[in-house]
Order: structure tokens, then sequence, then C-alpha cells
């Protein structure tokens, strides 16, 4: 079974690689424009963010929500073995290709060993454990074989396992389904859930950006694709919600007495 932690960002090791494959738009997350491939003007000669505790401060937002799922140190590493795109520039444009590819693949190992190590999911833990070693095997592959991979195609394989772990978690809290706990790729922005009891809830793609779910129970919840910016998590009850990511919380507000996963480490920027 693979460990989570694993695919948790390590910046010490990688070469800076969110910091230069991906553009970013002047926003409210970001100060400035920035092309795919052009070093964001913060990146200093070791890889690192020259303004990395005050991101917040100085309109890079963004910078502080982004998790790559450990993409970067994989490709940084591994694909490229410790070679630097600064120490040979000829392999900066593949890998500045590979890293978004290697990221999803991450993204889903993410899921896939989280629905591994549920109870719930044990009548598919050999379809899980197959699906787990060929993800890792694509991810582990040379630089020309990821650039190959058919990555929406895989997604959708593994989609497949996702939506049956769901299914199992959910079922597996008793009580009839009701439209009041269907809300997949619902638009729920801003929506007002204090409080409320969302024990196996269905929130996969949904739009909850702005909503207030302080104190309320998300046990069960599935959470896969839910758009949690600025979504009011103060006192909410993650523990036992399903495909909960760093990334999603980053954007999110929370305080102590937010309750995440163990695998999900607290946001520095929560009060």
């Amino acid at each position: 079974m693979l460990d989570q932690t694993n695919l948790l960002a390590d910046c010490s090791n990688c070469f800076g690689l969110c910091c230069v494959a991906l553009p970013f738009a002047k926003s409210s997350d970001f100060a400035v424009d920035k092309d795919a491939g052009r070093p964001c003007k913060n990146l200093q000669d070791d890889f690192r963010c020259g303004i990395h505790t005050s991101l917040r401060r100085k309109g890079f937002t963004g910078c502080t929500v982004y998790d790559c799922f450990g993409a970067g140190q994989k490709v940084s590493q591994h694909t490229h073995g410790g070679t630097s795109w600064r120490d040979a520039p000829e392999s900066a444009s593949g890998m500045f290709e590979v890293f978004p590819v290697v990221r999803q693949l991450h993204e889903l190992l993410w899921y896939l060993s989280e629905a591994r190590s549920l109870q719930q999911t044990r009548i598919i833990f050999s379809e899980l454990d197959a699906q787990i070693e060929r993800t890792k095997n694509l991810a582990d592959g040379p630089a020309s074989a990821i650039l190959r991979i058919d990555v929406a195609a895989h997604r959708a394989e593994v989609n497949v396992l996702l939506l049956r772990t769901s299914e199992l978690v959910r079922s597996s809290l008793g009580g009839k389904r009701s439209r009041k706990t269907e809300h997949r790729g619902a638009d729920l922005i801003g929506a007002k859930f204090r409080g409320a009891n969302l024990r196996g809830a269905n929130f996969r793609g949904a739009y909850l950006i702005g909503a207030d779910l302080r104190a309320a129970d998300l046990e069960g919840a599935d959470l896969i694709g839910a758009d949690l910016r600025g979504a009011d998590l103060r006192g909410a009850r993650l523990r036992g919600s399903i495909f909960l990511t760093r990334f999603q919380i980053n954007g999110a507000i929370g305080d102590a007495a937010t309750a995440l996963p163990d695998s999900l480490p607290r946001p520095a920027h929560w009060s």
C-alpha cells in the first residue's frame, strides 16, 4: 500500500518547477502575469521562493494554495536524475511538459491510496492494488514514455474504482439517501450549511466557493474535486470525509477546531 506522505510536496528537493513550468494571470491570487516556462521573479538561484513568508501579503495567495502532490521532487530527482533545468537548459522544455502529467498521476495515486486504506473497500482491495501499481509505474517511467500517456483515459479507468469506493463508504453509514445529500457538480457557491448533518453527502465536483460549513459534520462525505475556495470550515468535522486534498483545504478557511484527516497537515495560514 502506498504511503500518502510520499505524495506531499517537498520543495527542498524540487527545482522550483511550479514556479517556472506553470503560467498564472494577474488576479486576486497572483500579483503579476507569468507565462509558462518563464521563472517567477521571486524564484531564487537555490530554487527557493524569495518571499515565501509573505506570499499572501504580497498578493501571491495562489502560491500558498497550490500543491503538486509530490510531482515536483519526483520529476526533479527521479525523472531527470537530479539535474536541474538551469544546469541542463536543453532539458528544460521537456521537464516542464512532464511535470503537469506526473502531477495528475500523483493526484490519482493520492485518491487510490486513500481508497485502499479504508476497511469499507476490502472487497475491491485487489483491484485497487493493481491500479495503484499501474499508476505508479506510469509515473516512474522515463520522460518520453510519460509524455505519451493518455491521462484522460487513465483517469477514467481509475474513476470507476473511486466511484465504487464512494458508494461503499457512504452506504456504510446507513440511512436513506435523499436529494439533500446528493450534490454532485452542484452550484453551492455561498451555500449555508452551518452545523448541518452532511454525513455521507456527495459533493463530487461541487462548487462550494465561499460556502458556510462551520461545525458541519462531513463524515463519509465524498469531496473529490469539490471547489472549497473561501469555504468556511471552522469547527467542521472532516476527519471521516473521503478524497480531500491539501490543495482543497489550502484554499479554505479553517481553525484549530477543524478536524482534518490524519494524512493532511493543517495549513499554516489557518488561525
